[in-house]
């Protein structure tokens, strides 16, 4: 399980641990953070809500695991307010979380353990199909099927106690927050793997 951590490392994560997987809090109330107010992703894609996983089978999942492998992606705060001229810094950095969490379970699929699963950070919607619809919801095969997936907030996974629970730090950041009062940006992406 270590290699995974080195191989997120090598990949461009600057954090990886291995926990156990009831560390993992499934909360309703994160998911509906996606409702209340609605996000811009809400119905938009296949891995958002309503679409995704709902918080309840999220937590089925999770007990039938013992094993995680948690990625931290460090970003400067202005890559995460929804400020204009960060567009494409933005983009890129969930787009990375999206490889880093894809690069993971594969390594560990090949190693047997053929039924890892993983969660990013963000709407793959606006990170890899921004100027067009879910090829999904239209009945037709996802463009980007082997990196899209459901973030772990769209499933109710409680990214910051888990961030708290290993130590690391992690701020809110609101899309109207001003990146001057954010010392700091995590993205964080998870794989279910033992």
């Amino acid at each position: 399980m270590k290699r995974y951590c080195a191989l997120a490392i090598e990949s461009g994560a600057t954090q990886a641990s291995i926990t156990d997987a009831d560390r993992i809090q499934v909360d309703d109330r994160v998911r509906i953070k996606c409702e209340v107010p609605k996000c811009f992703g809400f119905n938009t894609c296949a891995n958002c809500p309503p679409h995704s996983l709902s918080p309840e089978r999220t937590r089925h999942l999770v007990a039938q695991f013992s094993r995680v492998v948690v990625l931290g992606l460090g970003v400067r705060p202005e890559a995460i307010v929804r400020e204009r001229d960060t567009i494409s810094e933005r983009v890129d950095a969930y787009k990375k979380m999206f490889e880093l969490v894809s690069a993971i379970e594969s390594a560990a699929f090949y190693d047997g353990y053929y039924l890892a699963t993983g969660f990013a950070a963000g709407s793959c919607k606006s990170t890899f199909c921004h100027k067009s619809d879910c090829a999904v919801l239209r009945q037709e095969k996802c463009r980007h099927n082997l990196m899209a997936r459901p973030s772990m907030e769209s499933v109710g996974i409680d990214c910051f106690s888990l961030a708290a629970s290993l130590g690391w730090q992690i701020l809110p950041i609101g899309s109207s927050a001003g990146s001057d009062r954010v010392s700091s940006g995590l993205l964080m992406g998870l794989v279910l793997v033992s």
